[in-house]
């Protein structure tokens, strides 16, 4: 024990303190509600910027050596899906639970249209689509451009089970019936 430290306390004067307070009773804690107030949920805005980057990614545009025609019929059957299911589709059978027209539109802007209506188009209204891409009779020699490109992305979505063109009375090769998971 050094003799100079400020908080050495004598012997003697820590004895008399201990008999000092030995009658005393520590005080009760004041009687408050501890509250509990949860942190707000973070908003993950670098996850929201990813998952707006996939719907833009996810439709890749590497050259399909496919050439289609202004008149060619769409058709796409993903592999375990029934042929019944599929003709039902073909003759357009199911009802049309939502629609999205990409005219006018340049290939960017469709693919993301297409992305986002993809994902958030609400599965219980039905599960047929139509989407409607035009022939591309304006097109220049590069042939009919959403056309190609609507055909090469909808085979990509992990959604998409089947499409078809559309009957004449709806759109007819300007249009596909798109069949989507539930």
């Amino acid at each position: 024990m050094k003799k100079n430290d400020p908080l050495c306390i004598p012997k003697g004067e820590s004895d008399l303190f201990r008999e000092s307070m030995q009658d005393v009773t520590p005080m009760q804690p004041p009687n408050q509600a501890q509250l509990h107030i949860p942190k707000p949920p973070a908003i993950p805005v670098k996850t929201l910027e990813d998952e707006q980057q996939v719907l833009l990614d996810m439709f890749s545009d590497e050259y399909d050596p496919t050439e289609i025609q202004p008149g060619d019929v769409l058709s796409y059957l993903r592999a375990g899906i029934q042929h019944r299911v599929f003709n039902k589709l073909r003759r357009g059978e199911y009802r049309i639970a939502a629609e999205l027209d990409l005219h006018g539109l340049n290939a960017r802007e469709a693919r993301m249209y297409l992305a986002e209506f993809l994902v958030r188009v609400y599965p219980l209204q039905g599960e047929c689509v139509r989407i409607i891409h035009g022939k591309g009779n304006r097109s220049d020699h590069r042939g009919p451009i959403l056309k190609t490109k609507v055909n090469h992305w909808l085979r990509q979505h992990d959604r998409v089970l089947a499409f078809h063109s559309a009957r004449p009375v709806d759109g007819g090769t300007g249009a596909a019936y798109v069949l989507l998971k539930r």
